[in-house]
């Protein structure tokens, strides 16, 4: 138990993760200071890399899909805060007194111009307590080196997180809407929670918590498709797919294709190319557009193997956009295909199953 003190508390912290943070910290702050130094000079006059710098590089690196490590966070918190303690110092001149309200004002300030950052409470303090480098500065303090530091730090954080692939600035997922251009709610949405359950558990926690709405949304939903995954783990996509596949290559004439979408009473074709590896799907969407061959107007494939999770294909298969799942081997050549159809139809005896077992137990 006393080594639970040390498990990292965030979610999703992974030793991965904190290296590539480690990384990321040393490149940015160490180049952050190195240009400032270029900008400002190494005179005494102004310091070129102030310490908030080092807590919004925390942030920046280790929790990059925090609302509060978002550019405009970062840039618009400190800027404002050290504006703010400039201010609150230039009015009082006592200390403790200046420093409280100081902290105080940058967080109001910081939560009316949405850009809370923590880091901004530690530079509201240094324009406070910075001695007199800070003093001489007077109002320019802010701006230089505060608000340059803070964008020199955010372009190389934009830079490092594109180079290891990861999302940043964070954009939350947009809540699933109705591709059909109806007012329903998406499949997907129709039952389990609702928007408005979130807001009601959050009113009831009566807690901050340092996630974004749409975020926790996602998060809710794809533990609720966990669930069911691991409850139905045993039903395989090789289990429920259909093995005959009607496909074509991508040298079948448009005309072709549509005639086999009909005659097959189905919705989709697979494309394979020269070497009999999956090339995408055509639908009659698609072949409305074609006037040569099916090649040109292929689409992505959703794809799936033989041993994954038939409920995992739930997300792709309730989206308003995908009719089916090709299931392809490591080489991606077809093995079958699994549409809406086929999950429902496996989904309904699943439940059945699931009554009866519970039937019997009473």
């Amino acid at each position: 138990m006393a080594f639970r003190l040390f498990v990292p508390i965030l979610a999703g912290a992974t030793l991965r993760e904190r290296i590539i943070a480690c990384i990321g910290a040393t490149i940015g702050i160490a180049l952050t200071g190195a240009i400032g130094g270029l900008v400002l000079g190494n005179g005494p006059h102004v310091p070129l890399l102030v310490a908030p710098m080092g807590a919004s590089a925390v942030l920046l690196f280790a929790v990059p899909a925090s609302p509060l490590a978002q550019p405009w966070s970062i840039v618009g918190g400190n800027t404002i805060s050290a504006l703010v303690g400039v201010i609150v110092a230039h009015f009082i001149h006592e200390t403790a007194l200046a420093t409280g309200i100081a902290v105080a004002l940058a967080i109001a300030a910081m939560s009316f111009t949405r850009c809370l950052h923590p880091p901004g409470g530690a530079a509201a303090l240094t324009a406070v307590l910075g001695g007199p480098a800070v003093i001489s500065a007077g109002f320019l303090f802010p701006f230089v080196p505060v608000a340059l530091n803070s964008i020199l730090l955010v372009a190389l954080g934009y830079g490092f997180h594109k180079l290891a692939s990861r999302n940043y600035p964070h954009v939350p997922a947009p809540v699933p809407a109705n591709s059909h251009g109806t007012i329903d709610p998406p499949a997907q949405s129709r039952i389990g929670f609702r928007s408005e359950d979130i807001d009601a558990a959050l009113g009831a926690l009566e807690e901050t918590f340092d996630i974004d709405r749409n975020d926790l949304d996602r998060l809710l939903r794809q533990v609720e498709l966990q669930a069911l995954v691991r409850e139905h783990s045993t039903l395989l996509c090789e289990d429920i797919m259909s093995r005959d596949v009607i496909s074509v290559d991508e040298h079948t004439p448009a005309d072709r294709a549509r005639k086999l979408l009909l005659d097959h009473n189905i919705r989709i074709l697979p494309v394979v190319n020269s070497e009999a590896r999956l090339a995408g799907t055509v639908g009659l969407r698609e072949l409305a557009l074609a006037t040569e061959m099916v090649g040109s107007v292929i689409s992505p494939a959703a794809t799936a193997t033989a041993s994954s999770a038939a409920m995992g294909l739930l997300p792709v298969l309730t989206d308003g956009r995908s009719h089916a799942v090709i299931v392809v081997d490591d080489d991606k050549r077809i093995l079958g295909l699994i549409t809406q159809t086929d999950l429902l139809a496996a989904t309904a005896r699943l439940r059945a199953a699931d009554k009866l077992s519970a039937e019997a137990v009473q």
